[in-house]
């Protein structure tokens, strides 16, 4: 198992150039040399030596402490001028213009909006100082009503009422007392009459008066029974109706007033909301106008975003004036002090070797034969997306190796060849790694002869080139460096 693992790890781990390393070596290595037959096989020895284990990588330099400037504007826009690349800039100077024509045509719609939600807003306050007033004005002619029908009804019961049937009494008194002398003037004119002193004319004049007293002590009489058994109850009860009318109206009146007052404070509130939002807008519009702008927020040198980025289809086209941008979209970095980094990729099966801390030794394309001292500094928890999209069955985790050293030399965006260094054995036994082969979880050294004899080994720690043999191979032994195949699986 442990060798099954090793044949992962050599398949997957080294890079592409290591590879074809190995395969030119290994063509190199077979193809005839002078004096010997091109079947002789190749044969390499045990040997002690120091062993390095090591994670070998690819990576790019970059700076270590960098501001990020990004498109912040919303959507897609154009870049109308930017600072060329590799300038030295001050803090607050321009480094990208970008277009602002469509958002200052915004910013004027915007204007208008505003104003006329302004307008609106002062109508709303306006009408609910009116509505307000309006509601005092009708809530206190409700409650004048209701006194005033409180006052007409305590005014019947207590005065009008009780006047109108003292009158009634007092004019059916003065009728009895006008009968009363009628009658005794009649019976006195009857008594003249017999004796002769009237004439039957005045006799009947004055039956005639006290019959007509009679007949008005009947009528306010009469009165007196309308006003007791239908006036008064009907009178009372229409001012007792008007009480209980004017109290309900009184209630309705302040619920409508209310409501109105209500309703005039939500159309207030609404378009105080619609103002504020209207003007918020226009100060989104207005600070996005003040970000096609875009200002150094210090010093550094330019470094355009698009040379240290690549895609799978290739490397992206550079900035350039004329170019659309999206939001969000990287556009410059500005180093902010002269340390590096180098970004790496660690594939999976070397991540449990790797360790923050550990040394590395970095060598340039650009600078060959230099080799730059450096330390991991960070490893991602996560494997990288890009690569992850581009392969799923390929993990790489992003991998920082701070440089010990700053050197003028160094610019971001370099290539580099990443050496982690994860252990030394001062001396081990090794052979080439393609010397060993695996066999149903065995692993195999060949040695020569007709045909070749298996020798099984038990190995320990490897490198991209060389393995460790724990026991089965003594130093100086022969084997093949080319085992044949069809015998088990290559490490």
């Amino acid at each position: 198992m442990k060798s099954e693992r090793f044949l992962d790890k050599r398949l997957a781990g080294p890079g592409l150039l290591l590879l074809l390393a190995g395969l030119a070596l290994l063509a190199l290595l077979l193809w005839p040399a002078s004096g010997r037959s091109p079947v002789d096989p190749v044969v390499v020895r045990v040997k002690r030596a120091p062993l390095t284990i090591n994670v070998l990588a690819s990576g790019t330099i970059k700076a270590r402490d960098q501001v990020v400037i990004s498109n912040s504007l919303e959507g897609r826009t154009t870049i109308l001028s930017l600072v060329a690349e590799g300038t030295q800039v001050r803090a607050g100077e321009l480094l990208i213009e970008l277009d602002a024509s469509s958002l200052q045509d915004r910013r004027i719609d915007q204007q208008i909006v505003v104003q006329n939600a302004e307008a609106a807003f002062v109508q709303a306050r306006e009408n609910l100082e009116v509505v307000k007033n309006q509601a005092r004005s009708d809530v206190e002619q409700a409650r004048l009503a209701r006194r005033f029908a409180r006052d007409d009804l305590a005014k019947y019961q207590q005065g009008e009422y009780p006047a109108q049937q003292q009158e009634a009494l007092a004019r059916i008194a003065l009728a009895e007392e006008e009968l009363r002398r009628a009658e005794e003037k009649r019976s006195w004119s009857q008594v003249l009459f017999d004796e002769r002193f009237l004439s039957q004319t005045e006799l009947q004049a004055d039956e005639l008066a006290a019959q007509k007293a009679r007949i008005d002590l009947e009528l306010s009489r009469g009165r007196l029974t309308l006003l007791r058994d239908f006036d008064h109850p009907r009178r009372l009860l229409e001012l007792k109706a008007e009480v209980d009318k004017t109290a309900m109206a009184l209630e309705r009146t302040e619920r409508k007033a209310a409501a109105d007052v209500v309703q005039a404070e939500a159309e207030l509130l609404a378009r105080t909301t619609t103002l504020e939002r209207e003007r918020g807008k226009l100060d989104k519009i207005s600070q996005e106008i003040a970000k096609t702008r875009v200002l150094a927020p210090q010093d550094g040198m330019v470094i355009y975003a698009t040379s240290t980025q690549a895609s799978w289809r290739g490397a992206v086209e550079p900035l350039a004036a004329g170019q659309e941008v999206r939001e969000r979209q990287e556009l410059i970095y500005l180093p902010a002090s002269g340390a590096r980094l180098v970004e790496t990729k660690i594939h999976e099966s070397d991540l449990q070797q790797v360790q923050v801390g550990q040394r590395a030794l970095v060598r340039l394309d650009a600078l060959p034969g230099q080799i730059f001292a450096g330390r991991v500094e960070s490893i991602a928890v996560l494997p990288d997306a890009t690569s992850a999209w581009l392969n799923p069955d390929l993990k790489l985790y992003n991998t920082e190796i701070l440089l010990e050293a700053e050197s003028h030399a160094l610019r971001s965006g370099m290539n580099c060849q990443v050496e982690i260094l994860i252990d030394q054995i001062d001396k081990a036994l090794v052979l080439p790694l393609q010397a060993v082969l695996v066999q149903e979880g065995q692993a195999l050294a060949y040695q020569p002869g007709t045909p070749p004899r298996p020798v099984p080994v038990r190995l320990g720690r490897h490198n991209a080139y060389q393995v460790e043999i724990v026991d089965g191979l003594e130093a100086g032994a022969a084997v093949l460096l080319n085992p044949p195949l069809q015998a088990g699986g290559a490490l």
